[in-house]
């Protein structure tokens, strides 16, 4: 109990010691105002957060996963950014996955002493056939949690890369990964309660780790998402608009095409920009491993 009161993230904040006793208006002004820090504090660590892009493309560009892996709100949040790589990167399923302590149920309810058990870590990274071509992620407030722990151990054991995500720089998870991001975020608002700004600070990292990834693999042409999968309207609306906005041609013209090559938005950019077939276009992309920008000429 001695160290985990001296934790930076179970420390007492003391611009909000009375946050009990003020009107509901200050209330959220005072969280918002602790908020406004998280930002700072990622800018901080951009460097290793670069390296762990970079890792993680290597990875993925070498059909290796990227694995995110936490308990609580640090694990819910891994599992919400692998979710949403599929539909907005059209990744494989199995590239990008979340693995918390306590499995699924745990998403929804917190299972009890689920993050003790290094052990359990362990074994759930060889369930899911952890390879030295991966890299995992271990997500942590505090970057003691002895379920992450177990997993990296494992990790280093098989020689898989590892990357530590916590709000505290002198953390165990920090001094044995192979890149340490330390966002020290400072006394929560509620003490003790990581799951506000330690939490955002965790999503704007996980957000930059994704998306530096995918950016890197040529799933983005300038700031579009070129690889996006169109399972729904909004998506199907969403991809006819960039590739009319990337080729330059109407919407209608840009729905023509895409549904000429059964809605790939990259070949339909492709088949537009240089005037195309379908298939001349797939294989100018296949050349150039999926990247447009080098299709085109551009870099």
């Amino acid at each position: 109990m001695e160290q985990i009161n001296k934790l930076p993230t179970e420390q007492r904040n003391p611009n909000t010691a009375d946050i009990d006793r003020v009107s509901t208006l200050e209330i959220v002004r005072r969280i918002n105002d602790e908020d406004k820090k998280v930002a700072y504090a990622v800018e901080r660590e951009l460097e290793p957060i670069a390296k762990a892009v970079d890792a993680i493309q290597d990875a993925l560009r070498s059909g290796g996963r990227l694995i995110y892996c936490g308990c609580g709100t640090s694990g819910r949040l891994g599992v919400l950014d692998a979710a949403e790589c599929p539909p907005t990167y059209s990744a494989d399923p199995g590239m990008v996955m979340g693995v918390m302590a306590g499995g699924e149920r745990a998403m929804f309810k917190a299972v009890e002493g689920a993050e003790d058990n290094a052990e359990a870590g362990r074994e759930d990274m060889k369930q899911i056939n952890l390879s030295a071509k991966d890299v995992l992620v271990g997500i942590a407030a505090s970057g003691r949690t002895p379920y992450v722990l177990g997993a990296m151990a494992y990790a280093h054991e098989i020689g898989a890369k590892t990357v530590a995500l916590t709000c505290n720089k002198a953390s165990e998870m920090n001094a044995v990964a192979d890149i340490p991001i330390g966002v020290e975020t400072g006394p929560e608002v509620i003490t003790g309660s990581t799951r506000m700004k330690c939490g955002t600070a965790q999503k704007m990292v996980l957000n930059m780790l994704s998306t530096g990834a995918m950016i890197r693999l040529g799933k983005v042409y300038g700031n579009l998402m070129v690889d996006v999968m169109p399972t729904n309207e909004k998506l199907v609306r969403r991809a006819i608009s960039i590739v009319a906005t990337a080729a330059g041609v109407d919407e209608e013209e840009a729905r023509r095409t895409l549904e000429a090559c059964g809605f790939s938005v990259k070949t339909a950019i492709v088949m537009l920009v240089r005037g195309e077939s379908a298939e001349a276009a797939k294989e100018r992309l296949n050349a150039t491993g999926g990247v447009i920008a080098k299709t085109l000429g551009e870099v």
